[in-house]
């Protein structure tokens, strides 16, 4: 980046109290979670819904494409939103309009009229709410964690997204058999509570945006400019740019494998359920993953973090190749996953200490679209793959392009002498 001054962070509580008695955080995080939890809830529900209003397998992937789509196209523009409007009032309104679009759903099912456009708009919304409430809340878990405690926080954050992927999907078919309203109920119950929490949370209110005088000349492009310069910024900067590399290849990756091995299991007539538990694997890695950090960070250079994770991955990929059932797909995805939480709070630990106030909400967005950019790509990759290769053949090419970017990572000298920020 080209500028590496590690902010004062004058919004953090000067008072050093334990990250467990901070109650500003602990209240954001338990409204952070309600909302994971109801999203990784209704995320089942939507393909068997769409299923019973119209039988088409594809309308239902256009769902989650509309849905995916729309966070990614939205992302950068509302980065640059963040930093300009008080983040907390942004992430009251993103929830209060999920909850009521999730509302919406649950009239429509309980009166009849729910339909599959009712459902695409809500899509389009849902994932429009998730580009701005995400950069908006990270930014107050910033805002009332000291710096000393940024780790600690954001492995929290990290076990509570693993915690919400792996039990929200179980949850999430066990509501929709006792009735199909019921897991929109959650989730709309998810993201009322975490307005409630983001209400209840006092911030120091963020000036206005204004840059550095005599800093960035305005560019001709003026606020097309604006919106990547969070991407900009992120590419610019030789670390950061192999550790979003890496984590958008994992995503691909591991979205690739998990529709191989499901093609597998299913081949060898292996129950939903047991299909359901071996891919488990990958929300289990992660909570177990964010439970290492700590030591992690203390142990490993960042270059060493990102080299070690990758080839972890590579490994494990490589390995879904053998047919040795469920179990042994549950341990491969397990041990895929590990690495990432800490890659993540990598990236987020750099861009809170080398990013300015005033531009860490587009450096968030950015990130998050890159890392967002990998699962469908993976997505769409390992279904041509399986089309011409067999799974086998698949996962050994998924393998040898995670294989291919460790190794670039091995040759950068700068990734292999990289040091955490001062």
């Amino acid at each position: 980046m080209s500028e590496r001054l590690r902010q004062s962070d004058s919004e953090a509580p000067a008072p050093s109290i334990p990250l467990r008695r901070n109650r500003r955080f602990q209240i954001l995080w338990i409204g952070a979670a309600s909302a994971n939890l109801g999203l990784e809830t209704v995320e089942v529900a939507y393909p068997l819904l769409i299923m019973s209003l119209t039988g088409s397998p594809a309308l239902a992937g256009l769902f989650g494409f509309a849905q995916i789509g729309t966070a990614l196209l939205v992302g950068l523009p509302a980065g640059a939103v963040v930093d300009r409007w008080d983040r907390r009032r942004i992430l009251l309104i993103s929830e209060a309009v999920r909850a009521l679009t999730l509302a919406f759903i649950v009239v429509g099912l309980t009166t009849g009229h729910a339909n599959y456009g009712l459902l695409i708009v809500a899509a389009v919304v849902l994932g429009a709410g998730t580009a701005f409430g995400a950069p908006a809340r990270m930014l107050l878990v910033r805002a009332v964690v000291p710096d000393h405690q940024l780790t600690a926080a954001l492995s929290q954050d990290e076990a509570r997204s693993g915690a919400a992927a792996l039990a929200g999907p179980p949850l999430g078919g066990w509501l929709y058999l006792l009735s199909r309203t019921f897991p929109f109920v959650a989730a709309t119950a998810g993201f009322v509570i975490s307005f409630l929490c983001a209400l209840a949370v006092k911030v120091p209110k963020t000036a206005p945006a204004a840059e550095p005088a005599g800093g960035e000349r305005k560019s001709a492009l003026g606020p097309l400019t604006d919106v990547f310069s969070g991407l900009v910024e992120l590419l610019g900067d030789r670390l950061l740019r192999s550790a979003l590399l890496l984590i958008s290849v994992f995503y691909f990756s591991v979205t690739a494998a998990i529709l191989m091995v499901m093609v597998t299991l299913q081949d060898r007539h292996h129950s939903p359920g047991t299909i359901g538990l071996a891919l488990s694997g990958t929300a289990v890695g992660m909570l177990a993953g964010s439970a290492l950090v700590p030591r992690l960070n203390r142990l490993l250079s960042p270059g060493a973090l990102l080299l070690a994770a990758s080839t972890l991955t590579t490994v494990a990929v490589a390995l879904l190749a053998l047919p040795f059932g469920p179990v042994w797909v549950f341990a491969l995805l397990t041990l895929a996953a590990l690495g990432l939480p800490a890659l993540k709070i990598l990236v987020d630990i750099m861009i809170f200490r080398q990013t300015p106030d005033h531009r860490r909400g587009r450096a968030i967005a950015a990130t998050i679209t890159l890392i967002g950019a990998g699962s469908p790509l993976g997505s769409l990759a390992g279904g041509l793959a399986l089309e011409f290769l067999g799974v086998t053949g698949a996962l050994v090419l998924i393998a040898g392009v995670q294989a291919l970017i460790t190794a670039a990572g091995l040759a950068n000298r700068h990734v292999r002498s990289a040091r955490w920020p001062a």
